[in-house]
Parts: structure tokens; sequence; C-alpha cells
């Protein structure tokens, strides 16, 4: 498939009528609950004009997933900027995921149905976490088995943690307490000490904006 860069005006603008198509879409089913002719109609664009730009309909979910994951990870990189204790930005990232999902909701769950939130290690929108477990490990700040299955563990929580911020609807209490304690969960089960994951936790619910 063509880069986006490399399209002409007019597919450009098919592609993004696919891409918006694909957002309200995915927001209420499945991808394998939406036909791709539901797609063109929605989009209001030739059936064929979708294989011009996507090879089926996961190729399509993934793309959609992949704008979610970029917009998502470029906020965990802003607020982790300066931040050099690995520990600490591994629990701001799960915190930023947390308010991306109360704050973006229908993006959130276009994320979590899309089958393109990849939990490789090898997936270029992990490199930042996958960098920072590295980081931990090497100083050895988390328990061995980490090395190996951290990212896994850690992107897991915070997947659920998202789904369930979107679907309970808590109130800014409620989800407060719940973020902190998934932080604390997760960190404890990397290996870290409870007073220093709740110390975490907290700190990163104060500078939370109001």
């Amino acid at each position: 498939m063509a880069l986006t860069n490399d399209l002409s005006p007019r597919a450009a603008r098919t592609r993004a009528a696919l891409i918006a198509a694909g957002f309200d879409l995915l927001a209420e089913k499945p991808i394998d609950a939406i036909p791709i002719d539901e797609v063109v109609a929605t989009a209001g664009v030739a059936k064929g004009s979708f294989f011009n730009h996507f090879a089926d309909k996961q190729a399509f979910a993934s793309a959609i997933a992949s704008e979610v994951r970029i917009e998502l990870e470029s906020q965990v990189a802003r607020a982790n900027a300066g931040v050099t204790y690995p520990v600490a930005r591994i629990a701001g990232g799960m915190l930023v995921g947390a308010l991306f999902a109360i704050d973006n909701p229908k993006r959130t769950t276009v994320l979590l149905r899309s089958h393109g939130n990849s939990t490789a290690r090898s997936h270029p929108l992990n490199k930042g976490l996958v960098d920072d477990f590295e980081a931990a490990c090497a100083q050895g700040l988390l328990r061995h088995e980490a090395r190996d299955s951290g990212v896994l563990y850690w992107l897991g929580l915070c997947q659920i943690l998202m789904s369930n911020l979107v679907e309970r609807k808590l109130d800014r209490s409620a989800a407060d307490h719940r973020i902190a304690e998934m932080i604390i969960l997760g960190l404890t089960g990397l290996g870290i000490d409870y007073s220093e994951a709740a110390t975490l936790a907290a700190r990163l619910s104060s500078v939370r904006p109001r």
C-alpha cells in the first residue's frame, strides 16, 4: 500500500473518509462485525477504493489503531519529558493512558477493539516502554521475570484499566482511586517495594490536571 504522504490529494481524501468512517463504526462494534460494504457506504466512496488503501479489514483496523496509538504515545512522551527514573516513566505511562481513556472514550474504544494494539516488544510504538523496562532491569530495580515479560504484563494492565474506565464512567474520586490502585498493584507485581509504589502513585495523582 502507498504511504499516506505519497497519495494524491484525491486519494488522500478517500483514505481520510475511510478512516473517519472506521472510527465511527468501530466505536459501535468490533471490526469482525463490520462489513466492508458498510465502511464504504459510511465513507461515501466506491468499494474498490477500500482495497486501494487497505489489504483487508484487519489492516484497516490496524491503521486506525495506529493513529490512536501515535496520539497516545505522543502524550506519554510529553508527560515523561525530563523524567529519568525508569520506574516513574513506566508508571507515568499508565497514568497518561488512564487519563486518555477518561477524556477520549470513543477513541479508546476504537483502539481496544481494533486488533492493532500490538503487545509485541518489537512493535515500533512500544519502543519507549521497552527502553524504560530495559533501563529498569539493567539497574536491578525489577524482578527478573520483568526482563522478558514485563512489557506484556504492563501493556495488559494498561489496556484493562483503560477499558474499565471507559465502561464504568467513574466519577473523579473513584477514577483517581482506581488508577492509584492499579499503579500500586502493577509496580509491586514488578518487584517495587509497596511504600515506593504508593508514594509514586500519590505523586503522579498530585500532578494530574484538575
